[in-house]
């Protein structure tokens, strides 16, 4: 407290000006919002919670019936006629046509993910790299396919690329778990991508965020969990559930304030907080939260990591369970 009340004077100014980017405001009302992996789970209810704000909302999937049924949900729900757009995030040529098609975006929702849960000697490179192309280069793709447009849009408005690691946990977030090898290093490298690219669209106005949910109540995550160690449902429980509606409100208040950064829940605040590095942030005060508790922050996870690998020893005295 003494030591908090002593910086708060020094580091509160200082922080004023040098947090970059500024703060921004982007509204969702009358925008087109786009949105990938948007047939069911996190991204169809964000579709569901941008129309209710009165969004135009674009949606891309893999599966035409899955969208048309999100189609005619959002319709039922909003009264808003989406527009949906059936390809595969790996391939560069399906998601340009689509992206040219569905005309200038001011929001971009990353969100289509694929997790196949398995320590990493048990799984294929087939399995790994599906993984890979998905998450990452699937990310990359369509951030390439939209950006131009993004850019050259007739006015210059506020726009935001929201690059989603659409995680069943909290805590691939750049923190690698138990039997998630292959999708960890996926999502790890949305962060650097994330974390350039603002850099790089800065100038253009165009603001990156990066969302982190918890684990989320979603058709994926039954999938999920019929897959997933032991170790890692062990681990998994460190961290709440959200239901898809919650975590798409919260995405959604995270998007139009320009945060870097969206985490959900407490630990969630303390891995963003533990990881934020060269991050961007566009709050002075969230800034000053950051480096006051660093070295809470590293002590909490420390706390974290003993509670796994003391739950990984345990599991490996059970020879079999390594069999």
């Amino acid at each position: 407290m003494v030591l908090f009340l002593v910086l708060a004077p020094l580091l509160l100014p200082v922080l004023y000006f040098i947090v970059r980017p500024r703060p921004v405001k982007i509204p969702i009302k009358d925008r087109h919002v786009f949105i990938t992996g948007g047939s069911s789970g996190i991204g169809l209810a964000l579709a569901h919670q941008a129309a209710s704000e009165g969004a135009r909302v674009s949606l891309l999937a893999r599966s035409l019936d899955k969208l048309q049924q999100a189609k005619q949900s959002i319709r039922h729900s909003s009264r808003v006629e989406a527009s949906i757009f059936a390809a595969d995030v790996r391939d560069f040529d399906a998601v340009q046509h689509a992206v040219n098609d569905a005309g200038p975006i001011d929001v971009l929702v990353v969100n289509q993910g694929i997790f196949l849960p398995g320590e990493l000697e048990r799984q294929g490179l087939d399995e790994i790299r599906f993984m890979i192309d998905v998450n990452l280069m699937g990310s990359f793709n369509v951030i390439k396919a939209a950006l131009p447009l993004m850019k050259n849009r007739n006015h210059r408005r506020p726009a935001s690329i929201a690059g989603q690691p659409q995680s069943l946990s909290c805590h691939p977030r750049g923190v690698g778990i138990y039997g998630y090898t292959a999708y960890s290093a996926s999502k790890s490298g949305l962060r650097g991508l994330a974390e350039a690219l603002q850099q790089e669209v800065i100038a253009d106005n165009i603001h990156v965020s990066l969302i982190f949910p918890p684990d989320t109540d979603t058709p994926g995550l039954e999938e999920e969990l019929k897959m997933r160690p032991e170790i890692s449902n062990i681990i998994a429980s460190t961290s709440g559930l959200m239901k898809a509606d919650q975590v798409a409100k919260k995405t959604l208040d995270g998007i139009k304030s320009g945060s870097f950064s969206i985490p959900f829940d407490f630990i969630g605040h303390l891995i963003s907080i533990g990881t934020a590095g060269l991050s961007p942030q566009r709050s002075f005060l969230m800034a000053f939260v950051e480096v006051v508790s660093a070295g809470m922050t590293r002590l909490a996870a420390l706390c974290f990591q003993w509670s796994w690998y003391r739950s990984i020893e345990k599991m490996a005295r059970t020879k079999e369970y390594f069999a």
